[in-house]
């Protein structure tokens, strides 16, 4: 008569999900480590090049989100190490579990930059409406006393 529905199957389908995460550990191999800290000084660069060449106020905030993403994908693959299990109690025992806080770490920046950048889209905004250009040369020769 009780036939079980999509809601009942998902947490059984969860916990074999987080089983199955929780017992093989995330090793990278060190060819693949070094391409992918390449990749993320690329990006650091890229961004830093961007907030020192481009004059126009909005490519300068879209710089510093390119290297704000940069800084937080560096501290993640710094912090991913092989040979750690997630943190998930499946009832095995003590195993090596990797830190949490690092992650909630990482989590924070992310959003402490998000509103970091708002605040410079609404900066960007009231300049604006004074400015009919985003050029940070113009606007400087503009407002000078």
């Amino acid at each position: 008569m009780f036939e079980p529905s999509l809601p009942f199957l998902i947490p059984a389908a969860c916990d074999r999900l987080l089983s199955v995460v929780a017992q093989s550990p995330l090793t990278l191999p060190s060819t693949t480590q070094s391409i992918l800290e390449a990749w993320v000084f690329a990006t650091i660069f890229i961004g830093f090049i961007g907030i020192i060449w481009k004059r126009n106020l909005m490519m300068k905030i879209l710089s510093m989100d390119v290297m704000s993403t940069g800084v937080i994908a560096l501290y993640v693959l710094v912090a991913t190490r092989g040979g750690l299990l997630t943190p998930i109690d499946t009832g095995t025992g003590a195993s090596a579990y990797s830190d949490p806080v690092p992650q909630a770490v990482i989590l924070t920046a992310i959003v402490i930059g998000f509103s970091i950048q708002a605040l410079m889209l609404v900066g960007v905004m009231k300049l604006s409406r004074n400015n009919p250009t985003l050029e940070s040369d113009e606007i400087e020769q503009g407002n000078t006393p």
